[in-house]
């Protein structure tokens, strides 16, 4: 059957309830910024900062979200090759939009929910993080918080976690973001870490104090 036929279907209990119950607002907590720039490290403090205070929240993670949701084409041969070419998710500009599209569903599901969810991708095109936000503001606004974590690429390339860097200047891979792809800065994102000046500590309880600011959580 090609055409669907789909209806949405309302939820007994409303967004507000949820929240009422967390006794915070839900959320998208979206940290980007190149590889190795502390994006991961920062979003699981934070993590842990708030679930101390009895805030309610998840982390979503480029990597550990590439092992399902988003699996390669390696990952999903064992369902056969047919299947995994049409559904694995490479590196390529188009599937970076479809990985970052299929998360930002997620995300709005997570937010809807009344979590404080905090994202952490390196997400490069600018366009596909505002549809993501797009997405998740078209009920509230203010629910989608950018957070640049910016540190220069000498920085990332001297930390180099996953050895990605060394092994794109090697041409060992393609497509490495801030290599041989590009990696667009947010024009106005509501936080703004530099993370090759500030230590992971200090640069959390800054997404922290914003989220305090806002209202999203007391």
């Amino acid at each position: 059957m090609e055409e669907a036929h789909i209806t949405w279907h309302n939820h007994a209990i409303v967004r507000e309830s949820r929240e009422s119950l967390n006794g915070h607002r839900g959320c998208v907590v979206w940290f980007t910024g190149l590889s190795g720039c502390g994006k991961s490290t920062i979003a699981n403090l934070v993590d842990q900062k708030l679930h101390a205070r009895s805030v309610h929240t998840f982390v979503l993670d480029g990597d550990n979200v590439r092992h399902g949701l988003n699996a390669s084409v390696q990952i999903l041969a064992p369902l056969g090759q047919q299947y995994a070419e049409r559904f694995g998710l490479g590196f390529s500009a188009e599937d970076r939009k479809e990985n970052i599209r299929r998360v930002g569903a997620v995300t709005e599901l997570f937010a809807a929910a009344g979590l404080v969810t905090l994202v952490a991708f390196v997400s490069p095109y600018r366009a596909d993080r505002a549809s993501v936000r797009e997405r998740v503001e078209e009920s509230r606004q203010g629910d989608f918080v950018e957070v640049f974590v910016d540190a220069p690429l000498e920085v990332c390339e001297s930390r180099d976690p996953k050895g990605l860097y060394k092994k794109a200047r090697a041409g060992e891979i393609k497509g490495m973001t801030g290599i041989d792809d590009p990696y667009e800065v947010p024009d106005s994102p509501e936080v703004h870490l530099k993370s090759g000046e500030q230590t992971p500590e200090v640069l959390a309880d800054q997404v922290i104090a914003y989220l305090e600011s806002t209202g999203i959580i007391a």
